[in-house]
C-alpha cells in the first residue's frame, strides 16, 4: 500500500495527521515514519518521492525469491507451525540462508531515502525481528542504534532483502512479528493505523488496545490501491500508479479521518 501517499492525500484534503504524539513504523512504514519525522513538510517530502536523482539510487532485489513466493512461503510456514515463534525462526533461517543483494548496498538505499539520519525528538518506534530467535526488537532514540540501521532492519523482507547486522545480531522485517504492531500504541487515546495490507490478526490486536481505553481507526488499501501495486509492490513500475491511488484514497477518507482525529 502506498502509505506515504495516503498520508499526503489526507493532508492535501485538509486532514494533516503528521503531528501525532508517537509514530510507529514497521517495514515500509518505518521508512515513512522516519521521513515524516524529518522536519520536512509534506510538499518537500512529496518532491523527494519523485526526484529522479533519488529514485536512481534504488536497486531491485536480485535473489531467487519473488514477492509472491515469499508470501507463499510465509503462509505455508504459518500453517505448518502452531507456535508463532517457531514460524518466525523458520522464516528467519530462510532469510539468513538466502542470496540477496549485499547488505551494504541495501543500507545505502535506505540512507538515501531518509532526508535526516538522526533520531527525532518526538517518540518514534521502529520494529524489527531477530532472525535467529524470532524475538521482537523495538528501536528508538534511546536504543543506541542509528536511525538508518533501525529502518533498514525493519525493511529487511526475508529472502528479498538481506538481514541487517546490528551489534552482531541479524534482524529481519518487523512485519514478521506483526504486520501492524498496533499493540505498541496501547495506552494512547486515538490510534490511526495506515495498514499496508489486510491483516487476519488485526481484530484481536485492536481489541487488546481498546481494552486499555484506546480508539483505533484503520485505513486498509482500497481496490484501486491493490490494483496499482499488483503482485509485486517492490517493482519500481508500480510507483506512479501507486502514488495516484494513495493520494486519491487519502483524499476520499479525509473527512472520516478528520472526525476521528478531532
Amino acid at each position: 500500500m502506498p502509505l506515504f501517499w495516503v498520508i499526503a492525500g489526507l493532508a492535501e484534503a485538509g486532514t494533516d495527521v503528521t503531528g501525532a504524539d508517537v509514530l510507529i513504523g514497521t517495514s515500509a512504514g518505518a521508512s515513512v515514519a522516519a521521513q515524516l519525522d524529518s522536519g520536512l513538510g509534506i510538499k518537500e517530502l512529496l518532491a523527494r518521492q519523485v526526484d529522479p536523482a533519488l529514485q536512481n539510487r534504488e536497486i531491485a532485489p536480485s535473489g531467487d525469491v519473488t514477492v509472491a513466493e515469499f508470501v507463499e512461503i510465509w503462509t505455508r510456514l504459518a500453517a505448518e507451525n502452531g507456535d508463532p515463534a517457531e514460524m518466525r525462526r523458520a522464516l528467519g533461517a530462510r532469510a539468513l540462508a538466502a542470496v540477496t543483494v549485499p547488505e551494504s548496498e541495501r543500507r545505502a538505499v535506505i540512507e538515501g531515502r531518509l532526508p535526516v539520519h538522526d533520531w527525532p525528538s518526538r517518540k518514534l518506534l521502529v520494529t524489527a525481528v531477530n532472525a535467529l530467535t524470532g524475538e521482537l526488537r523495538v528501536f528508538d532514540r534511546d536504543s543506541g542504534i542509528g536511525l538508518v540501521d533501525a529502518v533498514a532492519a525493519s525493511c529487511a523482507v526475508p529472502m528479498i532483502w538481506p538481514p541487517v547486522t546490528i551489534d552482531g545480531v541479524r534482524y529481519v522485517d518487523g512485519g514478521v512479528w506483526s504486520v501492524n504492531n498496533v499493540h505498541l500504541a496501547a495506552g494512547h487515546e486515538r490510534i490511526l493505523l495506515v495498514a499496508p495490507m489486510e491483516d487476519p490478526g488485526l481484530a484481536e490486536d485492536i481489541a487488546a488496545v481498546e481494552e486499555r481505553g484506546g480508539r483505533v481507526k484503520v485505513i486498509n488499501p482500497d481496490e484501486a490501491a491493490v490494483v496499482a501495486f499488483g503482485a509485486d509492490p517492490l517493482d519500481p513500475r508500480t510507483r506512479t500508479p501507486a502514488a495516484g491511488a494513495g493520494l486519491a484514497q487519502g483524499a476520499a477518507v479525509a473527512a472520516t479521518v478528520a472526525d476521528f482525529w478531532g
